[in-house]
């Protein structure tokens, strides 16, 4: 098989993805970049490729979410476009996947990325500023796999940036925040620590919040169009589509288009909202549902001050839209575990899955 190392190393190709290609004969690893239509723009050892599908790949795929997506590694029979477009035959295994419910369905999934290390969750501290969004990305970015960081945009449109952290704070526990700046040089210079090579970041958020001034300023030049938020705290949709691009020596990023709206498949609520999962430890029923229970220590929390009243319905909300309604912690993970292998090797699968988080704890 034929790699540029030096190239596809930069691009997250790891040795688990170059082992797991070796089952498939006669064809090269590349990564998608974009997709129009019908038609991926792959990244290959040899520079960029159009690709199709193949008819059997096509035939074999059961939903939406099994196609190849922005950030997928796929084996294609070409590496250059000698002979016209390539075929893509397969993709290789998902290491994270941010995903939402597509728009108007309730079974549809949208991949929007994959392959993902970190999250940039960008809010603008004007009038883009909500806790209970950021609370919605925030359990999607912990279940996809990848770590989530807040980055705050157009802090210099912020009078009260103190007070806007700590409100952040409250909801966003164990995770980095970041303040940047539109009209500064040094504005998005603490975003780099997060990238080199091999490393793969995504960033997330609504329209307008000024994602891709951050990703041009990343780039050294203005290859994205930009646009702020209009008065009616709309954001303009500049960025139409999901594009993977290279960061010369400094891995991959991935702009996606705003999202307002984010319907949720699955959530980690066990870490987007770590306090009410630690408070629940302390109620004398393990089914509380904190609402009317005696002895709910949630609710005396919200008494004492400690909880807000709008973070636990914002927990019920979410917790009622994943399917975990009436699930206390351990039983949505075991309801998570089951619905990411279903379909997928199932049990199999799973106990794999486990014994790889428990290596990860037991560091």
């Amino acid at each position: 098989m034929k790699l540029n190392t030096i190239n596809l190393k930069n691009l997250g190709l790891t040795k688990d993805i170059i082992q797991e290609s070796k089952i498939y004969k006669d064809l090269f690893i590349g990564r998608v970049a974009t997709q129009y239509k019908n038609v991926y723009k792959v990244i290959t050892g040899n520079g960029e490729i159009a690709a199709e599908i193949s008819g059997k790949f096509h035939y074999e795929v059961k939903g939406l979410s099994e196609y190849p997506a922005v950030g997928d590694f796929v084996m294609v029979d070409s590496i250059d476009d000698s002979q016209g477009n390539g075929i893509i035959h397969h993709v290789l295994t998902r290491k994270s996947v941010f995903a939402r419910k597509v728009a108007g369905s309730t079974e549809d999934i949208q991949i929007v990325a994959t392959n993902i290390d970190t999250i940039f969750i960008c809010m603008s501290m004007n009038n883009d500023f909500n806790l209970r969004r950021l609370e919605r990305y925030l359990s999607i970015a912990w279940d996809s796999g990848a770590t989530p960081v807040i980055v705050l945009t157009k802090s210099d449109l912020c009078k009260e940036i103190e007070a806007k952290i700590n409100e952040i704070s409250s909801v966003a526990i164990g995770v980095e925040i970041l303040v940047t700046s539109s009209t500064s040089d040094e504005g998005y210079q603490s975003l780099k620590k997060y990238l080199y090579s091999g490393q793969t970041v995504a960033f997330i958020g609504s329209s307008g919040v000024g994602k891709s001034t951050l990703i041009n300023c990343l780039l050294g030049q203005d290859l994205l169009d930009t646009n702020g938020i209009r008065n009616d705290d709309k954001g303009r949709h500049t960025t139409t589509k999901r594009e993977l691009m290279l960061l010369p020596n400094l891995g991959v990023v991935i702009d996606t288009p705003g999202m307002r709206e984010l319907g949720i498949i699955r959530a980690d609520l066990t870490k987007s909202f770590a306090d009410i999962d630690k408070l629940a430890f302390q109620c004398r029923f393990n089914d509380c549902s904190h609402r009317k229970e005696p002895n709910c220590a949630v609710q005396k929390a919200i008494k004492e001050g400690i909880l807000t009243v709008d973070r636990l319905e914002s927990y019920w909300k979410l917790k009622k839209e994943a399917k975990y309604d009436g699930l206390n912690s351990k039983m949505i993970e075991k309801e998570k575990i089951s619905e990411m292998f279903n379909g997928m090797g199932g049990m199999k699968n799973a106990r794999k899955y486990i014994k790889q988080q428990n290596r990860k704890k037991g560091r």
